[in-house]
């Protein structure tokens, strides 16, 4: 009981605190997401807040928000919208730096979501009046403890964001680090302020640039669809008269679909995150799995009770014929399983803990976004599962009480009054028990085959002996002058490290589920407005791919003189080659970002790669085209270091490098192994856990069968003895207990397999080239519970055949 109790609270927890947990604010269920589904031309820059439909751009949410604040249909709906942005941050205070997760919201953010600050005050509309104008901070509550030692004379103080000076102006309340799940934001700037602390961002005056999620509050009584109604007007007002107009290059079967968009309003009271898509099913699995543990323990409490019972058929007999109420009997039996149910939750209370603290090792750290301390509704779904699992006592208790003790009075015996029903109870409790762990195995068998699958993958790199790291040095306010010469120093100064064998940088990491991509005019390839001429992309450096250990299919790859100045040039994957239908020779090909009449192809292919893992282990690799980063200006690049030496060794020197270059420079580093690892950190968590449960479910299977054999054959004792006195022979005897077994087996696997086929449509899409009703893993569990079962039946039917018929007979 206090596994199985114990393993639902902590699969309980993480589903309150990720999925259920409203946000800590003021009135959380009158929050509401916007949404603006259709076509987005232009630029689109998502995060794990939401996707393309939960993205508006800058100036079309100051149009929206300026219709709830005019008094009109829009105003009667809602108190205020809000929009944010998570911003990465380099955060420098009195001469410590470190990087973290910010958050750019609006002048409104705050007091749409109620809050009030800990510490001197929030950000306000008159913070957020001006692009640019307005260098003003926020700390979290939790940084502000961390950092700053909770001392509330740091208000008024300048911390270094990015390299700017911003004025700390308060603190917010305790408990509150953003409305995103996953992003627990150390600070809060105005959204207005992203162009200065983002380099290179431009974003503010165009209406086809996309980057900004928007959430508002309703006024109380206001629906959902209501306040729909409400606002939309607005906005079809402003597709139809302001952006559609400014669309160029579209078909008119686009445009039309374009100018027919309409906004979407969803709760918001979790927030805005990807996560809580992403987790559900995967969480839904292990609580289902966990569930099937709880009732395999219950069972077992249920055949105990009921063995338990039979044993005191003749007290409760007694007991009842002098006066005793049938009431109060099945009240004291009742108790007697809410004690047991009790000890096993308040054992499971240090198993649940052990469970979340199991899970959130096989998480990457970044990854950890749940707190391992109990909150009230942890405390509550406990109690729950205390009165749920106490009444498992129920049906043994009604049992043993029926009006029939005369005749267990006459019994001779005195022993027993088991019944055919009870019996009947038992086996079935027992077959239940196998069919739930032959579902388990099922499950724990396609996450562990669909790890093995994604571990086979060809990533088309070579990530032994390869380590990866992370600088961006104008969040630290460099110029990109200044950027240029520091990433040529730690390409040089890592180079010559001992064992080194090779260095260079990109700008998107590998395996990181970071994607970058852009619509392209290639030579040669006809396109209409509707054609797909998406492709993803990568700046890197010199030597790239050897250094990674992708293949050159032909032409070559970038060198140092490819830079600012010289003739612009790229490579391209065969998966590019594939979609653009360039054919055997690609070499020389001029490609250009963007589309249109006007756009001049100005890039000619220089080289040929093989197809290798861009952003995820497992999925297709899309078509990609490498430019040299030497030939832009970035203001951060992810490098890549081979060695002779093992990774681990390598990244203290690393880092020694890079504090010598720059001590107030945070740096990122990791060996590819762990970057590849964490890419599949769900598939990894899934394989484990759900091995677990399996193999604990059916060891607590296998002791149910055997206990409800080696009872039967004890019950049986009697008749046994009369068999073999009879001239039953031991082998028959065996097989008569052993056929048993098989009959409860066989009903099991049957309806184990139907549950796994169903799990298996469940997890489908967590599975990797992997059918979730694969043979060899239903045969496989299969096979496993059947030997588990027999091996459990073997005790009770040897015991069985060895039994005496004299003792047997004049045992009564």
């Amino acid at each position: 009981l206090a596994l199985g109790i114990g393993a639902n609270g902590a699969i309980f927890s993480l589903i309150e605190q990720m999925l259920l947990r409203p946000l800590p604010v003021t009135e959380p269920g009158q929050l509401v997401n916007l949404h603006s589904p259709g076509p987005k031309p232009g630029s689109q820059s998502t995060t794990g807040m939401g996707n393309e439909d939960q993205i508006f751009s800058y100036l079309m949410y100051r149009d929206l928000e300026a219709a709830v604040a005019s008094g009109g249909p829009a105003e009667v709906a809602f108190t205020g919208l809000a929009a944010h942005r998570v911003l990465s941050a380099n955060l420098a205070f009195e001469g410590r730096t470190v990087s973290a997760s910010g958050l750019l919201v609006s002048g409104s953010y705050f007091s749409v979501l109620g809050l009030q600050p800990a510490a001197g005050r929030l950000i306000a509309p008159g913070d957020d009046r001006d692009i640019g104008a307005h260098a003003v901070a926020v700390l979290s509550h939790a940084y502000w403890q961390s950092g700053f030692g909770e001392d509330p004379s740091v208000v008024g103080k300048t911390l270094i964001v990015n390299g700017h000076p911003m004025t700390i102006i308060g603190v917010a309340p305790k408990g509150f680090v953003g409305t995103s799940l996953g992003f627990q934001a150390r600070i809060f700037v105005p959204l207005s302020m992203r162009g200065v602390l983002s380099p290179g961002f431009d974003g503010f005056e165009s209406r086809r640039t996309y980057w900004a999620y928007a959430f508002g509050r309703l006024k109380p009584g206001v629906s959902v669809e209501a306040a729909r109604a409400a606002l939309n007007p607005t906005y079809r007002r402003l597709i139809l008269d302001v952006e559609a107009p400014e669309q160029s290059g579209m078909s008119d079967k686009t445009l039309e679909v374009f100018k027919s968009k309409e906004l979407l309003l969803s709760s918001g009271s979790r927030g805005q995150s990807l996560i809580h898509s992403e987790i559900r099913t995967p969480l839904g699995i292990m609580l289902g799995a966990t569930g099937l543990v709880l009732l395999i323990a219950a069972a077992n409490l249920a055949n105990l009770f009921l063995v338990r019972a039979s044993d005191r058929a003749g007290e409760i007999a007694i007991r009842m014929s002098i006066g005793a109420r049938r009431l109060q009997v099945v009240a004291q039996m009742l108790a007697e399983s809410f004690v047991l149910a009790t000890a096993g939750a308040v054992l499971g209370v240090g198993v649940s803990y052990a469970t979340i603290r199991g899970i959130s090792e096989l998480l990457p750290r970044e990854r950890v976004i749940f707190s391992t301390e109990a909150g009230p509704t942890f405390w509550v779904f406990m109690l729950f599962l205390v009165v749920l699992t106490g009444l498992v006592g129920l049906f043994p208790a009604l049992h043993s009480t029926r009006r029939e003790f005369s005749t267990v009075l006459r019994s001779q015996s005195g022993r027993s009054s088991d019944s055919r029903g009870a019996a009947r109870f038992r086996s079935s409790m027992v077959t239940l028990q196998i069919a739930m762990s032959v579902a388990l195995l099922a499950a724990a068998g396609l996450f562990t085959k669909s790890l093995a699958n994604i571990s086979q993958v060809d990533l088309g790199l070579e990530i032994d002996e390869l380590i990866t790291f992370s600088i961006s040095p104008e969040l630290n306010g460099y110029e990109h002058s200044e950027s240029a010469v520091l990433f040529e120093r730690v390409r040089e100064e890592v180079g010559a490290l001992p064992g080194v064998v090779g260095v260079s940088a990109s700008l998107v990491p590998l395996v990181n589920s970071s994607n970058w991509g852009t619509s392209l005019s290639v030579q040669g390839f006809p396109a209409d407005p509707d054609t797909d001429v998406h492709s993803n992309f990568s700046e890197i450096g010199p030597g790239f791919f050897k250094t990674v250990g992708m293949e050159l299919l032909a032409g070559r790859e970038f060198t140092l003189s490819d830079e600012q100045g010289s003739e612009k040039v790229a490579i391209v994957n065969e998966s590019f080659v594939e979609k653009f239908n360039l054919g055997g020779d690609v070499l020389g090909t001029m490609i250009a970002q963007g589309t249109g009449s006007g756009v001049e192809l100005d890039t000619r292919v220089v080289g040929l790669v093989r197809d290798a893992a861009y952003s995820e282990v497992k999925g297709q690799v899309p078509p990609i085209f490498y430019i040299p980063h030497r030939q832009t200006e970035r203001g951060g690049l992810n490098f890549y270091v081979r060695s002779t030496l093992p990774a681990e060794t390598l990244l203290p020197a690393v880092r020694g490098v890079v504090n010598r270059l720059d001590p107030n420079l945070p740096l990122e580093g990791r060996t590819m192994e762990m970057q590849v690892e964490e890419n599949v950190f769900l598939d990894h968590v899934l394989g484990s856990m759900s091995t677990a449960f399996a193999v604990l479910a059916t060891l607590l299977a296998a002791i149910g069968l055997y206990g409800v054999l080696a009872y039967s054959v004890s019950q049986r004792s009697k008749e046994i003895g009369l068999r073999m006195a009879l001239g039953a022979d031991s082998h028959r005897v065996r097989t008569m207990v052993l056929r048993q077994v098989s009959w409860m087996t066989l009903f099991g696997v049957i309806l184990g397999l139907c549950g796994a086929v169903g799990i298996g449509r469940v997890a489908g899409a967590l599975l990797f080239e992997l059918d979730g009703h694969d043979p060899a893993v239903l045969t496989g569990a299969t096979a496993i519970i059947a030997a588990i079962s027999l091996l459990a039946g073997f005790i009770p039917a040897q015991k069985a055949a060895r039994t005496d018929p004299i003792h047997a007979l004049r045992d009564d």
